[in-house]
């Protein structure tokens, strides 16, 4: 799990197989977030892609931790601000198993983990063995926009 900002983009483009984050990088510096539609983005085929969404965030005990078994996650805030929490996948436990065509399993939500405030402009990357809980206010439910960037890992 990492925890950054916009400023800091170019130190992770090195990570990961075969140029694939520093496709996503290149997604998030050169467009224009701001007036992206919510939908789904190609980038690099199903190696990399992006989903841009919007929604009222939740409260934190109705959220669902998440994992993913393919694809790691760079959950980039573009407008509001949500807590996201992280935890260790082995320290989780299993409420619904692994959906090959969604690639994610859902967690109980039993274990506090680590919160984190997440503002625009700021990011939190989640990799396969990173268990996160997006979606979740950050004091009341308000409106957020953010883009989900989908790296392959395998």
């Amino acid at each position: 799990m990492i925890f950054d900002s916009a400023k800091n983009l170019d130190f992770y483009k090195n990570l990961g197989v075969e140029g694939r984050y520093a496709k996503a990088v290149d997604f998030l510096k050169n467009t224009d977030l701001e007036n992206l539609a919510p939908g789904k983005y190609e980038i690099d085929g199903k190696n990399v892609f992006a989903n841009v969404v919007e929604y009222t965030t939740i409260p934190w005990e109705e959220a669902k931790y998440e994992t993913h078994r393919d694809y790691s996650d760079i959950q980039y805030v573009i407008s509001g601000t949500e807590t996201m929490t992280y935890a260790p996948i082995d320290e989780l436990n299993i409420k619904v198993p692994y959906n090959e065509e969604k690639d994610v399993v859902f967690y109980d939500n039993e274990n506090p983990g680590l919160k984190v405030v997440v503002k625009a402009g700021e990011y939190m990357i989640f990799n396969p063995w990173d268990g996160h809980k997006p979606k979740a206010a950050a004091g009341e439910p308000a409106p957020i926009k953010k883009v989900i960037v989908k790296i392959k890992e395998n």
